[in-house]
């Protein structure tokens, strides 16, 4: 399996998928790993752009390490695979955390290697609720989350993949085989990984980051997402983009590389090729 070298030593693993079109690197949310991707990297390889995946440190098939759990480590390491394969004019998308982690790899490393970007049901620009953010959620629910992965993590991911993450509380109408594929990514997260990265995808502060984005940026959100609320993420994120692309998905939740993976995927396609 193909892996690179973070800078402590983490091995870093990533599927590399396509041909040698324009490449497009996407970065999954918390506690999944890059299989979360499959369909969309699929469907764009097809499509004549190689199609780079990764597992977050922690994640799946990377290092589990006891240190690094945290944003500045995770845009440093998506640095590191980027340079080792040499990628340019390049399209990073990100989901859920992923999305944090694409913003903040702008943030510290700038958009030499960049032209364009997508988050999809996103975490910037602040989850957590605070003095300059009142509109943001309470440590409450952090703490909520915080508590399931101690007491009995696989009951949690159960209870996420059931209800909020898919919609399924809704509507309960998504099938059975995504939410076992969530339960059964999110096992095979780091449990440490897993906990600490909680605090990463909900209290880092990404407004600076999303002030320094200066390529073609398309947000895409539903608008009854359970787990980034719609006035928590997307049209904020929006707002601190020069120019950025907003395509809101009515009555859709979070999981939209699976619920609403066609037009997702659609409009990827002609973001990117656009």
């Amino acid at each position: 399996m193909p892996h690179i070298t973070a800078d402590d030593g983490a091995q870093i693993f990533y599927k590399d998928l396509g041909t040698d079109g324009s490449p497009v690197v996407l970065s999954h949310g918390w506690p999944l790993n890059s299989d979360a991707w499959e369909a969309t990297a699929l469907f764009l390889a097809g499509h004549g752009h190689r199609v780079i995946a990764h597992d977050r440190r922690g994640h799946g098939r990377s290092s589990q390490t006891w240190h690094g759990n945290e944003m500045d480590t995770y845009a440093d390491d998506l640095a590191s695979l980027i340079a080792k394969l040499d990628l340019s004019d390049l399209t990073l998308v990100g989901h859920s955390t992923g999305g944090g982690e694409i913003v903040h790899y702008v943030g510290r490393h700038g958009t030499a290697r960049v032209a364009r970007l997508v988050l999809v049901s996103a975490v910037p620009p602040l989850m957590l609720r605070a003095d300059d953010n009142p509109e943001g959620l309470p440590i409450d629910v952090f703490d909520g989350i915080r508590a399931g992965e101690r007491a009995n993590r696989s009951q949690l991911y159960r209870d996420l993949a059931d209800g909020p993450f898919f919609g399924h509380n809704r509507r309960g109408d998504v099938a059975q085989g995504f939410r076992d594929a969530f339960w059964l990514q999110s096992m095979a997260c780091g449990h440490r990984a897993a906990y600490e990265c909680i605090a990463a995808f909900s209290a880092t502060d990404f407004r600076p980051d999303l002030e320094k984005i200066d390529v073609p940026t398309l947000v895409i959100r539903g608008d009854d997402d359970q787990i980034v609320p719609f006035e928590v993420g997307g049209e904020r994120s929006a707002r601190l983009v020069d120019g950025a692309e907003l395509h809101v998905y009515e009555g859709s939740g979070h999981a939209l590389p699976d619920t609403d993976r066609d037009r997702l995927h659609a409009d990827l396609l002609a973001f990117i090729d656009g």
